[in-house]
Protein backbone atom coordinates (compact mmCIF):
# COMPACT_ATOMS: atom_id res chain seq x y z
CA UNK A 1 0.00 0.00 0.00
CA UNK A 2 2.97 2.35 0.58
CA UNK A 3 3.89 2.42 -3.11
CA UNK A 4 0.28 2.68 -4.32
CA UNK A 5 -0.58 5.91 -6.12
CA UNK A 6 -3.57 7.90 -4.88
CA UNK A 7 -4.90 9.84 -7.85
CA UNK A 8 -8.04 11.09 -6.15
CA UNK A 9 -10.53 9.96 -3.50
CA UNK A 10 -12.05 7.37 -5.87
CA UNK A 11 -8.93 6.02 -7.58
CA UNK A 12 -5.86 4.35 -6.11
CA UNK A 13 -3.48 2.58 -8.48
CA UNK A 14 -1.76 -0.44 -6.91
CA UNK A 15 2.03 -0.51 -7.27
CA UNK A 16 1.75 -3.83 -9.11
CA UNK A 17 0.08 -2.08 -12.07
CA UNK A 18 3.02 0.27 -12.55
CA UNK A 19 6.06 -0.71 -14.55
CA UNK A 20 9.43 1.02 -14.15
CA UNK A 21 12.39 0.96 -16.53
CA UNK A 22 15.74 2.50 -15.80
CA UNK A 23 18.29 3.78 -18.28
CA UNK A 24 21.21 6.18 -18.46
CA UNK A 25 20.21 9.77 -18.12
CA UNK A 26 21.53 12.61 -20.24
CA UNK A 27 21.02 15.12 -17.45
CA UNK A 28 23.33 16.41 -14.72
CA UNK A 29 25.71 14.12 -12.90
CA UNK A 30 29.21 14.61 -14.28
CA UNK A 31 31.15 11.42 -14.91
CA UNK A 32 28.62 9.44 -12.91
CA UNK A 33 26.01 10.02 -15.60
CA UNK A 34 27.84 7.52 -17.79
CA UNK A 35 27.59 4.69 -15.29
CA UNK A 36 24.37 5.23 -13.37
CA UNK A 37 20.92 4.24 -14.63
CA UNK A 38 19.15 7.26 -13.12
CA UNK A 39 16.56 7.94 -15.84
CA UNK A 40 13.15 6.47 -14.99
CA UNK A 41 10.32 5.52 -17.33
CA UNK A 42 7.11 4.84 -15.43
CA UNK A 43 4.37 3.07 -17.40
CA UNK A 44 0.70 2.53 -16.58
CA UNK A 45 -1.53 0.39 -18.80
CA UNK A 46 -4.69 2.49 -18.97
CA UNK A 47 -6.47 0.20 -21.45
CA UNK A 48 -6.15 -2.98 -19.34
CA UNK A 49 -6.05 -1.70 -15.76
CA UNK A 50 -8.40 -3.56 -13.39
CA UNK A 51 -8.32 -0.55 -11.01
CA UNK A 52 -10.26 1.66 -13.41
CA UNK A 53 -14.02 1.66 -13.81
CA UNK A 54 -15.24 1.57 -17.41
CA UNK A 55 -16.25 5.25 -17.39
CA UNK A 56 -12.86 6.27 -15.96
CA UNK A 57 -11.01 4.16 -18.53
CA UNK A 58 -13.02 5.61 -21.40
CA UNK A 59 -12.42 9.20 -20.25
CA UNK A 60 -8.67 8.58 -19.82
CA UNK A 61 -8.38 6.89 -23.22
CA UNK A 62 -10.24 9.76 -24.87
CA UNK A 63 -8.36 12.57 -23.13
CA UNK A 64 -4.89 11.00 -23.20
CA UNK A 65 -5.24 9.49 -26.68
CA UNK A 66 -2.25 11.36 -28.10
CA UNK A 67 0.03 10.39 -25.23
CA UNK A 68 -0.80 6.69 -25.15
CA UNK A 69 1.13 4.00 -27.00
CA UNK A 70 -0.96 0.87 -27.30
CA UNK A 71 -3.11 1.99 -24.38
CA UNK A 72 -0.07 2.52 -22.13
CA UNK A 73 0.83 5.89 -20.61
CA UNK A 74 4.58 6.35 -20.12
CA UNK A 75 6.16 9.15 -18.09
CA UNK A 76 9.93 9.75 -18.19
CA UNK A 77 11.94 11.61 -15.56
CA UNK A 78 15.64 12.38 -15.77
CA UNK A 79 16.00 15.84 -14.25
CA UNK A 80 17.64 14.66 -11.02
CA UNK A 81 20.97 12.98 -10.43
CA UNK A 82 19.55 10.35 -8.13
CA UNK A 83 17.39 7.49 -9.40
CA UNK A 84 15.19 7.71 -6.30
CA UNK A 85 14.45 11.38 -6.93
CA UNK A 86 13.60 10.63 -10.57
CA UNK A 87 11.29 7.79 -9.48
CA UNK A 88 9.46 10.19 -7.18
CA UNK A 89 9.26 12.86 -9.91
CA UNK A 90 7.84 10.35 -12.40
CA UNK A 91 5.20 9.18 -9.91
CA UNK A 92 4.17 12.76 -9.13
CA UNK A 93 3.93 13.56 -12.84
CA UNK A 94 1.85 10.43 -13.50
CA UNK A 95 -0.58 11.32 -10.71
CA UNK A 96 -0.87 14.92 -12.00
CA UNK A 97 -1.49 13.72 -15.57
CA UNK A 98 -4.15 11.21 -14.51
CA UNK A 99 -5.80 13.69 -12.15
CA UNK A 100 -6.04 16.32 -14.89
CA UNK A 101 -7.41 13.82 -17.44
CA UNK A 102 -9.98 12.43 -14.97
CA UNK A 103 -11.35 15.85 -13.99
CA UNK A 104 -14.93 16.35 -15.07
CA UNK A 105 -15.38 18.64 -18.06
CA UNK A 106 -16.24 22.25 -17.25
CA UNK A 107 -19.92 23.20 -17.53
CA UNK A 108 -20.89 24.36 -21.01
CA UNK A 109 -20.69 28.10 -21.60
CA UNK A 110 -24.01 29.86 -21.71
CA UNK A 111 -23.99 32.32 -24.60
CA UNK A 112 -24.67 35.90 -23.57
CA UNK A 113 -25.34 39.10 -25.47
CA UNK A 114 -23.40 42.30 -24.82
CA UNK A 115 -25.34 44.87 -22.79
CA UNK A 116 -26.37 48.19 -24.25
CA UNK A 117 -23.86 49.96 -22.00
CA UNK A 118 -20.96 47.78 -23.14
CA UNK A 119 -21.88 48.41 -26.79
CA UNK A 120 -22.00 52.16 -26.19
CA UNK A 121 -18.62 52.12 -24.37
CA UNK A 122 -17.07 50.15 -27.24
CA UNK A 123 -18.40 52.56 -29.88
CA UNK A 124 -17.25 55.58 -27.80
CA UNK A 125 -13.74 54.11 -27.47
CA UNK A 126 -13.60 53.53 -31.24
CA UNK A 127 -14.71 57.12 -31.83
CA UNK A 128 -12.01 58.48 -29.48
CA UNK A 129 -9.36 56.39 -31.24
CA UNK A 130 -10.62 57.59 -34.62
CA UNK A 131 -10.41 61.24 -33.47
CA UNK A 132 -6.81 60.70 -32.27
CA UNK A 133 -5.83 59.32 -35.67
CA UNK A 134 -7.69 62.10 -37.53
CA UNK A 135 -5.77 64.63 -35.48
CA UNK A 136 -2.47 63.14 -36.66
CA UNK A 137 -3.34 63.31 -40.37
CA UNK A 138 -2.66 66.95 -41.19
CA UNK A 139 0.33 67.50 -38.89
CA UNK A 140 3.20 66.48 -41.15
CA UNK A 141 2.05 67.92 -44.49
CA UNK A 142 4.40 70.96 -44.37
Amino acid sequence: MADDLRVNSRLVIPAGELSERFSRSSGPGGQGVNTTDSRVELSFDVANSPSLRDDQRERLLRRLGGRLTGGVLTIAASEHRAQLANREAARERLVATLREAMAPPPPPRRPTRPTRGSKERRIAAKKRRSDVKKGRRGRFDD
